[in-house]
This record gives structure tokens, sequence and C-alpha cells, in this order.
């Protein structure tokens, strides 16, 4: 069995090593690739205006590498009166290192639906939320935390952009390598690989491979693309998707 993964790096490559590293034949596919963001520039300035009853959202560790780059060039650092939140481990664990501050995040699945179970989210009316992502995702965090009376604000700290790829020739590549599991850990690179492969080698390799996804929202967007061995791994990091793997 030959694994397919296609987070982007670095996030990948380091899941396809620690799986070659158990024996396992695995290869690296990223679909998208990063780049700042158009509202980078503006972060500061939004950091620096925040009172210590209001919050700051960090939904990736893409977030956190743009945003503290970005600190650093103009020899800024992380406020440490804010309350910060993290959507999960991962994340946390990226923005603890770089500003050493105390990080909250749920401890059960990396997503905004556990993230808003939190008991200090429960009470927001009046505060502010600044919220770090990348361009597009889902609208629920800030949307619900609005709902609540936060008033939030979003600041674009990355953008996400998709590989070019030939997707016959990639079709063919990894279908000959034996390809029968494919690890996708967002709805976006889903339906990026679902279109990228011709109809062809969809419906005879594709969709008869084993998908390991993240989520249940990305387990049922695959059951409606074709896909019907579909695993969800119990967290979105590459711990939890190396114990799915095995």
């Amino acid at each position: 069995m030959s694994i397919l993964v296609t987070r982007p790096s670095p996030a990948g490559e380091e899941l396809v090593s620690r799986l070659r590293t158990l024996g396992r034949v695995a290869w690296s596919f990223p679909l998208i690739e990063f780049s700042a963001g158009r509202e980078l520039p503006s972060l500061p300035a939004r950091l620096a205006a925040l009172s210590p009853d209001d919050m700051v959202f960090v939904l990736s560790r893409h977030a956190v590498t743009f945003a503290h780059a970005h600190l650093q060039q103009i020899g800024a650092v992380w406020p440490g009166e804010p309350h910060y939140f993290a959507i999960g481990r991962t994340t946390a664990l990226a923005l603890h290192t770089v500003s050493g501050l105390h990080v909250r995040y749920p401890h059960d699945r990396e997503v905004s639906e556990v993230l808003l179970q939190l008991p200090e989210l429960q009470s927001v009316q009046g505060k502010h939320a600044l919220i770090l992502r990348g361009n597009g995702g889902r609208e629920l965090l800030a949307e619900t935390l609005a709902s609540r009376g936060a008033e939030v604000e979003i600041c674009e700290c990355y953008q996400r952009g998709a590989k070019f790829y030939d997707g016959a020739e990639e079709a063919m590549r990894w279908h000959t390598r034996g390809v029968t599991t494919i690890v996708v850990t967002s709805g976006e690179m889903m339906q990026q690989l679902f279109s990228l492969i011709p109809p062809w080698y969809r419906e005879n390799w594709l969709l008869r491979c084993r998908l390991v996804v993240v989520s249940e929202r990305l387990a049922c967007l695959a059951r409606e693309l074709g896909w019907r061995d579909i695993q969800v791994a119990d967290n979105a990091d590459n711990d939890a998707l190396l114990r799915a793997l095995q």
C-alpha cells in the first residue's frame, strides 16, 4: 500500500518522513502553497489596539509563521495582554514557541465548532475579537462570535494558492506507483484533487482509494463526490493522521 499525502509544506513532508521511518511507502503531493496575506502590514497596529479583555484567534500554523515573521521584520512583539486562542494544539504550540504566551485551545478536535465550546467564549458581549487566518476559509467562528455580541475583525495573514499540475500526468504517476490511500486535510484541497484528476482515472483509481480526512464535515463532502472508503482521523495534526494510517 502506497500513501499519498496532499497536505502542504512543511507538514506534508513531515508526515511522509515519519511514515517512511516506519517502513511505509509514502509520497508528498502538496496541492496548495502559501504566500504573505494582503492585510499582514496592518497586523501590528491591530494587535497594539487590543485591550486586556480582548481576544486573538489564530487558526493555523501558517498564520503564526507569517504573522510572527512580519512582527520580527519591523521589530514588534506579540502583546501580552489579550487572551489568545488557537484552533488546536499544534497551532497553540507554534504560537507559544515564538511568543512565550499562554494560548488556550480545545483538547478535542481542531475545528471551529469545538473551539467555540470553550467556557471562556460563552460570554463575549462587548469584547473585541481579532481572527488571524488565511484567505477564504469558513466563517463559522467569526459569525458565531458576532452573534454572541463580540466585535469581530479578520486579518488575512497569508494566502493559499493552488499549485499547478498536469492532472493526467500526475494521475498516471500515482496510479503506477500503487497509491491506494490518500490523505486530504481540507475541503478546498479535496475539491482541487477531484477536479485535477481526469474522469477515467477518477473512476478507476481516485475514488477507489481509501481517503483519510480530518473531520466528519470532510467525510460528508467526500461521500458526495463519490468516495466510499473514508476514514476520519481523531484530529488534524500529524500525530492523529499517523495513528489513522497505522
